[in-house]
């Protein structure tokens, strides 16, 4: 069972939060980082670097769509495979691997067969493999691209349908609909992109993921001029800023112990905050981030906490464990809340008519105060702690700019979610100190924050039983495996009678 510090251990100073070995599989410094906020920044950046591909490009995702268009604006704009294909016939030397959950796009409506029969990956430097080498019940969860070990993407968007989304976040838009015409509501996310040492560290990521998965080794690669492959009009929001990539792998599987650094990451980031904790994250089911939480709402003088979760809910598991876990964690957490210090909220947008949408919440996001964020695909539910396979960076500036920035991107975030303007947010907070004084300050408009609507005195506050079936935290042992046991423990019983 893995144990966690306690509040009476946590830290004091302001040591660092990241510790490689404990909480980050490795560190490494970027050059350049910046977050990009919502699918069509995301996508918007991709398409510049992969144009400038030469070597190397590393995809590693949940789901991959070929079909889909970087640019949706322009009809006449080619797809991701299309994309792809043209970048290998115009390059000699570069290859590109594509690793995809081989039950991605399963659940995502896709067929199998259909990448099989497009032409767009039948050329022999384009790789496509599907990744069936997990646990029952787990998924290959990461979002990851690196190009040329030079730049590299990672957070919580995938290349598939149901990504793409402006800030407007509009109620209709035409342009946010699938490859195969399907529209969809509005969804927010975030994606970091970083170059340097850190993009290379991605790469070695991705390049782990492979062998994993197909047993074959790939190299890393060498461009000279690198520092080309960054956008060229995207300013870094930080600069040689030491970082860190925190990885999840299934525990006690195949032989292996796994890996549970993203959710220890979590942990310690929560315990070192001393003023404000900022997450986005699409579910809140895990217990045991609870309890962290739970024992920084007791402090006297504790954090505040704003946590942005999706509402919604699809399918008749995640509407029974995720939002039903969802309900009752929040019931335990504000129950406990005696300082009016954590507010949870979903996002929404709407008209003067009075309709109103939510906004799917699809980040993996956490901000301590002005010295910590990151950013990947750990949802806070019990799956990502040691079950999927995740993977989270995480910043950790050290100058007053790198600092600044962090506290830039959450005044950013807030200004998105409540209609108003960055300088807005960052001068309420001069004022008052308190990011849910500043919420409520700004949270009148159609669109907005909303707190979930929950009965605080009735009701349960333990997880539904069953919850490690739908939402487990580890593999489940193989039934040979279960046998053994139960007849090592029906030996130990046996002894102990005799």
């Amino acid at each position: 069972m893995q144990v966690y510090e306690t509040a009476a251990t946590a830290r004091t100073d302001r040591s660092p939060i990241i510790k490689p070995g404990r909480n980050s599989w490795r560190m490494a410094r970027a050059d350049k980082a910046a977050f990009l906020i919502d699918g069509a920044a995301y996508y918007r950046r991709l398409d510049q670097v992969l144009a400038t591909a030469r070597r190397s490009i590393l995809i590693v995702g949940w789901d991959f769509n070929p079909d889909l268009r970087l640019k949706p604006e322009d009809p006449d704009a080619p797809t991701l495979g299309e994309i792809l294909r043209r970048r290998v016939e115009s390059e000699s030397e570069l290859f590109v691997h594509i690793l995809v959950w081989g039950m991605g796009p399963i659940y995502s409506g896709k067929s199998l067969r259909l990448f099989k029969k497009s032409g767009w990956c039948d050329h022999p430097r384009i790789r496509l493999e599907f990744d069936f080498r997990h646990p029952v019940r787990a998924s290959h969860h990461q979002k990851m691209v690196c190009v040329d070990d030079a730049v590299a993407f990672l957070g919580g968007i995938d290349l598939t349908a149901r990504r793409w989304d402006d800030r407007q976040h509009a109620l209709q838009n035409d342009l946010r609909c699938s490859p195969d015409g399907t529209c969809y509501g509005p969804v927010h996310d975030i994606q970091s992109i970083v170059a340097g040492d850190a993009a290379r560290l991605v790469g070695d990521a991705c390049r782990k993921r492979w062998k994993a998965a197909t047993k074959e080794v790939l190299g890393g690669v060498a461009v000279e001029g690198e520092s080309a492959l960054w956008p060229h009009d995207l300013t870094p929001q930080l600069v040689d800023c030491p970082c860190a990539l925190a990885l999840t792998e299934p525990v006690r599987w195949n032989g292996r112990r796994g890996r549970r650094e993203a959710v220890q990451l979590t942990h310690d980031a929560l315990r070192a905050a001393e003023k404000h904790i900022y997450i986005e994250s699409q579910y809140l089911a895990s217990f045991s981030i609870a309890r962290t939480i739970l024992e920084r709402l007791q402090e006297k003088n504790g954090p505040e906490i704003v946590i942005l979760v999706t509402q919604e809910s699809h399918g008749f598991l995640e509407k029974v464990m995720m939002g039903s876990n969802r309900n009752r964690l929040i019931r335990r957490l504000k129950r406990q809340d005696r300082h009016g210090r954590l507010q949870i909220y979903f996002a929404v947008n709407g008209d003067e008519t009075g309709t109103q949408r939510e906004i799917v919440v699809h980040a993996k996001l956490i901000i301590i105060d002005d010295r910590f964020v990151r950013v990947g695909s750990s949802n806070l539910n019990n799956r990502s702690e040691g079950l999927d396979t995740e993977s989270d960076l995480a910043f950790e500036p050290v100058t007053g700019a790198g600092r600044k920035a962090l506290l830039d991107l959450r005044h950013d975030l807030l200004a998105e979610h409540l209609a108003t303007t960055p300088e807005a947010i960052a001068a309420s907070m001069a004022e008052t100190g308190s990011l849910i004084r500043t919420i409520e300050r700004f949270n009148t408009r159609p669109r907005g924050l909303r707190a979930f609507s929950i009965d605080l005195l009735k009701g349960e506050t333990e997880s539904i039983p069953g919850t490690s079936l739908a939402d487990p935290r580890r593999p489940f042992w193989p039934y040979w495996q279960l046998r053994i046991g139960i007849r090592w423990a029906m030996s130990r019983l046996t002894r102990s009678f005799l």
